[in-house]
């Protein structure tokens, strides 16, 4: 049985032009061998399995034979590799330095490359230094890590750093054709593309992956074979899931989601896969920015398809809700409840609810709206009319008018104050099982219903002229009800307390002018006027603009709403300065006699 060899190492590049996708490294490289400006100190960082140590070898080889690239020709006794995880003490790193003394017995140079060198120690790293900086000239340091921060500063100024991108899913995708070719695997472009996407950048990874897929597909690699293999939710779920919500089908939407978890998928990897499929279907809306779509052809085409179904604002609306369940989920208690919802809540962005028709109702709402008042009886029912006259003095009248063959019409008004012809509106409370509510604005006089089936009521009955006194006694009532404000009496104590803790009010707040304003003169008290003295016009004009809520403040704390305030222009009034503790003692007594007594029944000091 012939010995098997993984792809990642019989496919490994062994010339820099079979490098894939580092091709700004790989001719920068051989620029320097060409023009002699290699550095000493090189340091290759980057992802996992993007070529860092093939790199590092193809480098080894070339700098020693200029012109000569014999790919079986590796001139191993002149490359020293050393795994920096295993050997990252300061004794490794002495031995390393003794062995650097010694020229190359064969080839120009003697590489040394020091793979994850982020795993040396701090000791190990210091004792490098004085070596990196300054080696002899036969030796070149090639340094690999993945882990770029964690190597200290002054090692990453010793060197020329080289930083390796990931490789494209383009890329990696033409790789895995040619070794699909070379081995005679028949292959589906999508299949190579859900490989390539699964080792997210890394080559490596894609080897490795390709060929576990030919282990269980065999020699003809087909998409479903290789979501089935890889446990992965390819376009084609997520293309029925979001047809799904544009139709707004809740129930099926959830029992697709219970198949999906059925099968072993995880919900976190779902919703974040169903974000990305929005982004993707937003980028096919513009053809400008259809290139940042990384997908087969035929994938495409049905993103083309789908993202016509769907518009931006729908879209945006969609990733912002996936992705704020995104962030939610490691946090949440009930993960399962929580994609249901954002499911749910996607399916509900397009849903305008059920519309109801009016032809679906007995009576049709438009009934309702120019529909009269309406007086009820056990057995008459009557619909007088209310007609509203405005007049040019602002003085509307109610008319109600009930009109029979056989009487004279009678003609009820009533006068209603404070009413402008702005906002017009009738109180008319409801006669227990005798009225129903009617509109408020001005109708016509509904037509006579011409209909032989329907029974006449006669309009003049004693039940409804009864009816129709009752009501309008009632909005009478109402409408000549006087509302009463209290006027509650006070004095010039309890004036001059509510006045102070308002100018506090206003000093907590921040207007310090304000309050020593209110504070530069105790106000006076004469019935309920307050006086107050201020010093020039400017300070009566700032007064001014407080003086509204000073006045609703003293009117609601004192209950009296006849309290007005006077504002007197006195020049000669000086501002007070801070009173002394003799002074605050004598003004508390004038307010309050007992203060003095307090004082000497208890002995107490100013």
């Amino acid at each position: 049985m012939e010995e098997f060899v993984v792809s990642a190492r019989k496919y490994r590049p062994q010339t820099f032009k079979d490098v894939v996708g580092q091709k700004a490294i790989t001719n920068t490289l051989l620029n320097a061998i060409e023009t002699n400006h290699l550095a000493s100190a090189l340091l290759f960082t980057g992802p996992r399995g993007v070529g860092k140590t093939t790199c590092a070898r193809i480098l080894a080889r070339k700098i020693n034979q200029p012109g000569y690239d014999d790919p079986l020709e590796d001139f191993a006794f002149n490359v020293f590799e050393l795994d920096a995880a295993s050997n990252n003490s300061v004794d490794d790193i002495r031995n390393l330095i003794d062995q650097v003394r010694i020229p190359p017995q064969t080839g120009k140079y003697k590489v040394y490359i020091i793979d994850e060198v982020h795993m040396l120690s701090a000791a190990a790293f210091n004792a490098f230094l004085k070596t990196l900086e300054e080696p002899p000239k036969h030796a070149i340091f090639i340094l690999a890590t993945t882990e770029k921060h964690k190597i200290i500063p002054t090692i990453l100024s010793r060197c020329q750093i080289f930083d390796f991108k990931r490789i494209t899913v383009k890329d990696a995708k033409e790789h895995l054709a040619e070794v699909a070719e070379s081995q005679g695997v028949k292959f589906e472009d999508d299949a190579l593309h859900i490989i390539a996407q699964k080792a997210d950048g890394a080559m490596r990874d894609a080897l490795s992956i390709f060929d576990r897929v030919v282990s269980f597909c065999g020699n003809n690699l087909t998409r479903q074979a290789v979501t089935e293999n890889l446990n992965v939710l390819d376009y084609e779920t997520y293309i029925n899931i979001t047809d799904l919500i544009i139709e707004n089908k809740i129930p099926e939407l959830l029992m697709a989601y219970n198949e999906i978890l059925s099968k072993g998928f995880d919900g976190h990897h779902f919703i974040a896969g169903l974000a990305s499929h929005f982004r993707d279907l937003l980028v096919c809306k513009t053809p400008t920015t259809i290139t940042l779509l990384e997908v087969g052809e035929q994938a495409q085409k049905l993103y083309g398809i789908q993202s016509q179904k769907t518009t931006q604002d729908f879209l945006l609306e969609g990733i912002q809700i996936a992705n704020d369940c995104d962030l939610k989920y490691k946090v949440s208690q009930n993960q399962r409840l929580l994609v249901e919802l954002c499911l749910m809540q996607l399916a509900s962005i397009t849903f305008d609810g059920e519309k109801k028709k009016v032809e679906s109702f007995i009576i049709p709402p438009t009934h309702f709206r120019i529909a009269n008042y309406s007086i009820t009886d056990k057995t008459v029912v009557e619909k007088p009319t209310v007609t509203i006259e405005v007049k040019p003095e602002i003085t509307p009248e109610v008319t109600v008018e009930v009109t029979s063959e056989s009487i004279e019409n009678i003609e009820v008004e009533e006068e209603i104050e404070e009413i402008t012809t702005e906002n017009i509106e009738i109180e008319t409370p409801l006669i227990e099982n005798n009225i129903e509510e009617g509109p408020k604005e001005k109708t016509e006089k509904p037509n006579p219903i011409d209909s032989a089936s329907e029974p006449k009521v006669s309009a003049f009955s004693l039940a409804s002229i009864k009816a129709k006194k009752e009501l309008l006694e009632a909005g009478k009532s109402i409408v000549k009800e006087e509302v009463h404000l209290p006027t509650e009496d006070f004095n010039e104590t309890d004036m001059l307390l509510y006045w102070h803790k308002y100018a506090q009010r206003l000093g907590d707040k921040g207007y310090k002018i304000m309050e020593s304003l209110l504070l530069i003169n105790d106000p006076v008290l004469n019935g309920t006027t307050i006086t107050l003295e201020l010093p020039n016009q400017g300070s009566k004009i700032d007064f001014e603009s407080e003086k509204n809520g000073l006045l609703g403040y003293l009117k609601g704390h004192l209950h009296n709403h006849n309290i007005t305030i006077e504002v007197i222009v006195n020049e000669s009034v000086k501002t007070k300065l801070a009173f002394t503790p003799q002074e605050k003692y004598n003004r508390l007594t004038e307010i309050n006699h007992n203060l003095d007594i307090l004082r000497k029944t208890f002995e107490l000091d100013i």
